[in-house]
């Protein structure tokens, strides 16, 4: 069984590498979800560099973050945000109490049963506990040559076997709901779950499937000469696709309102 991404905090806590880059070239959320989500006072898991949060301001809330990684707290910070560095499931509300908490491709890097304890902890009666992920999906012949390139660079990854699996992205991504959801269950503070889910396509060119390349999880810790190589390789497989290659998004949500009256 692979190790939960929560226990790697080297990895986790990486994405503050090149935060600029990372904030320019991640896809944003459904603005359906954004609206669905928005409340006056918001927690945000994971602020990363604002993204979910800039969305969120945009439809009316103000939000707080909390964010392991120093660098992307400083980019959320400079977008006038306020952002309280360390692990979500050692963060410590002070009393705190929030109308809705959420973590936009974040919460894989929570301690699932620490997360929802603590999540129930921050919320209001009636407040909501909102996991949403974007899973991307890239067209058959650019998962195939987006495989070979891993496997022949970087045998063995996990991004070789997701490029080759049968398994769809949107369907991985569903396990790390279906986990959260039994840790949500387990506090008994919330009321089950509501799944939402949207579906959208976005094209990306070459220049643009490089630029965002770097900031993926498994990719954030390699040596710069390592990044190169799948860099030119890739490159070299959009461009023989005709220089751009639609990529199929799913973007899956759980949502879970907290009791007003736990038993």
């Amino acid at each position: 069984m692979p190790t939960p991404a929560f226990r790697d905090r080297r990895a986790a806590e990486s994405f503050g590498v090149d935060a600029a880059r990372y904030d320019r070239t991640r896809p944003r959320y459904p603005v359906a979800l954004i609206e669905r989500l928005a409340a006056p006072e918001v927690l945000d898991v994971g602020i990363g560099t604002g993204i979910v949060a800039r969305q969120l301001r945009d439809a009316g809330s103000h939000v707080t973050g909390v964010e392991p990684d120093p660098r992307m707290a400083a980019f959320a910070r400079d977008n006038g945000f306020d952002v309280e560095v360390g692990t979500f499931e050692q963060w410590d509300p002070a009393g705190r109490l929030f109308d809705a908490v959420v973590a936009g491709q974040t919460w894989h890097w929570v301690e699932p049963e620490g997360g929802a304890a603590n999540a129930a902890s921050a919320l209001r009666p009636g407040g909501r506990l909102a996991l949403f992920w974007n899973a991307g999906q890239p067209s058959h012949e650019a998962a195939a040559a987006f495989a070979e390139i891993y496997e022949r660079l970087m045998p063995g990854s996990r991004l070789a076997a997701a490029y080759r699996s049968m398994v769809s992205a949107a369907q991985g991504y569903s396990m790390l709901v279906d986990k959260a959801d039994e840790a949500i269950a387990a506090t008994g503070a919330f009321l089950p779950p509501e799944r939402w889910t949207a579906e959208w396509e976005q094209v990306y060119t070459r220049d643009e499937w490089l630029d965002q390349l770097p900031t993926q999880g498994l990719l954030t810790t390699l040596p710069a000469d390592e990044i190169e190589a799948l860099s030119s390789a890739t490159g070299a497989a959009v461009d023989a696709l005709g220089g751009s290659f639609p990529m199929r998004f799913t973007t899956l949500a759980t949502i879970a309102t907290k009791d007003a009256a736990p038993r």
